[in-house]
């Protein structure tokens, strides 16, 4: 195995570089870092396995499938190195292997607005990271994951989650912003932000409907008697989860059950109150 050196600048390799849109953005959002250029997947790997690269594009000429490929070759050599996989022709089952091979994130054109430049953003701040996503079990409409209990896993989760779910655009927005409230939520009150800790959460994507389960390792609680949440408040308070909130010394918010039953259609807690089951029905 070759061990990656400490750099003074950043590197990143581009596969392709024939995407001016793609390569711009790079040049712009990684502005400090420097930027290589592969023709094609053979050769990024043979510059990879010469010098070490902080992250790794690919390009729509390949498939999901032989971008993962790349990826497991180059983590025999360069564990550490993270991917974004952006591709033209991709599956459920080519997202699922991404993630089990630790893809740091996957995209496929046409690109959503700004879906590149947060995700480039993440590779920026993250460090390195080889288990924040793992997948327990999947085939391609049953996924179920455990996840690392901190902001960033959720943040690089949401891009996974609208690929393989692959929704119809006017539900795709929806259903990725209410799972991530909802998984925050559970990160927050289940799981404290400690990142020794793991929120279990599935998704089944059905012919009409989208279901979504979280369980986080919390004690729970009673949603009908919390203050902390806007989703109780009174027609005539809509201010008063705020006011409970300072009064015990806890950061604003609140509104994340809230904003979700407004995204999705139905929304249960389990008896205990640290599994949630969030349901939407697919517009056709």
């Amino acid at each position: 195995m070759i061990h990656d050196s400490p750099q003074s600048q950043k590197t990143v390799l581009v596969v392709g570089c024939s995407d001016s849109l793609v390569k711009n953005e790079v040049s712009t959002v990684l502005s400090s870092w420097r930027l290589d250029c592969a023709r094609d997947n053979e050769e990024a790997l043979a510059l990879v396995e010469k010098s070490a690269f902080d992250l790794v594009i690919t390009d729509e000429a390949s498939s999901g499938r032989e971008d993962v490929e790349l990826l497991r070759r180059i983590r025999l050599v360069r564990p550490h190195t993270r991917l974004i996989i952006i591709t033209d022709r991709s599956t459920p089952a080519d997202v699922i292997a991404a993630m089990r091979a630790g893809a740091f994130s996957y995209l496929t054109k046409p690109l959503s607005t700004g879906a590149l430049e947060e995700v480039l953003q993440l590779a920026i701040e993250l460090p390195a990271c080889d288990d924040a996503i793992e997948v327990l079990s999947g085939t391609d409409a049953w996924i179920r994951l455990s996840v690392r209990c901190d902001v960033s896993t959720a943040n690089r989760l949401q891009q996974f989650v609208r690929e393989f779910l692959d929704l119809p655009e006017v539900d795709e927005d929806k259903v990725a912003t209410a799972s991530r409230e909802m998984l925050l939520n559970a990160m927050e009150h289940g799981g404290k932000f400690d990142p020794q800790r793991r929120i279990e959460i599935a998704y089944l994507r059905a012919r009409q409907v989208v279901l979504i389960r979280i369980k986080d390792p919390g004690e729970g609680f009673s949603l009908q008697e919390n203050l902390e949440t806007a989703a109780n408040n009174p027609p005539d308070d809509p201010m008063r989860h705020l006011k409970h909130r300072e009064a015990q010394g806890i950061r604003p918010g609140g509104y994340g059950i809230l904003l979700a039953r407004n995204l999705v259609d139905e929304l249960f807690y389990g008896e205990k109150g640290n599994d949630v089951l969030l349901i939407k029905y697919i517009n056709k």
